[in-house]
């Protein structure tokens, strides 16, 4: 995703970087490769960024930058990173207790025959890690490699048989709302990963942009315990264009 030149950083405050990451762009990656790591190291560190180019060191320079936070690669939205150690674990300390609260917003079209539920709704699943590829699947409950999904959720608005939702992760698995929103019948737009899609099609869909964006994400202050919300505009694409005065009337 070369087009990409600069990260949006929403704000910077006691370590806590909030930025806004554009779909298509995976978080971390190797060197050589873009990434919201490797372009804010960029902007925070540019001489030293051009300098290890002319030596050729194949490896990120300047101070510290924590990832305590990652979306996929195909998601858009808020994300938080930390320029300070103290700042990255206290971030990682919440992630893990879950103390942070998330807010996404989807688009998403039910299958032929599936309907969506009106009013507020819990999916609870059980999903794993499919072996040697790049996604998770829904399995029966006891299954020992498997790990609980939760999400909360409801429909903010409709138009005719696609519907806009937001979506309140409260476990972070890997590609959780994805995965549970094809297996409740409603997988989101573009996701062919979770759609109909065989196994050779995985490498070139995977990275696709999709109709998943994080909205809002709240944490404590890692100096002022005090809480914080960071909030990511949606997306000036196609994709959201016709929802975009939905969410002018929040």
């Amino acid at each position: 995703m070369s087009f990409v030149k600069k990260i949006i950083v929403l704000f910077e405050n006691n370590g806590v970087l909030a930025v806004c990451k554009p779909a298509g762009l995976p978080t971390q990656a190797p060197w050589g490769i873009e990434s919201v790591e490797s372009l804010i190291r960029r902007q925070k560190f540019q001489g030293l960024f051009e300098e290890a180019v002319a030596l050729g060191r194949k490896r990120h320079p300047g101070g510290f930058l924590g990832i305590p936070h990652r979306l996929d690669r195909a998601v858009s939205g808020v994300m938080l990173l930390a320029s300070t150690p103290r700042a990255a674990r206290q971030l990682s300390r919440q992630f893990e207790r879950r103390q942070i609260r998330k807010t996404y917003v989807a688009i998403v079209e039910p299958r032929r025959g599936e309907s969506i539920k009106v009013g507020p709704f819990i999916w609870q699943d059980e999903i794993r890690k499919v072996p040697n590829e790049p996604r998770v699947e829904v399995v029966e409950s006891g299954d020992s490699h498997a790990k609980l999904a939760q999400t909360r959720g409801h429909v903010l608005v409709s138009d005719k048989d696609v519907h806009l939702l937001e979506l309140h992760p409260e476990t972070g698995r890997m590609h959780q709302l994805r995965v549970q929103a094809a297996c409740h019948g409603v997988p989101i737009v573009g996701d062919n990963l979770y759609g109909s899609a065989s196994a050779e099609d995985i490498d070139i869909i995977r990275n696709r942009p999709i109709a998943l964006h994080a909205q809002s994400i709240e944490y404590v202050d890692p100096e002022s315990n005090q809480s914080v919300t960071a909030r990511a505009a949606i997306p000036d694409t196609s994709l959201w264009d016709c929802w975009r005065d939905a969410f002018c009337t929040q």
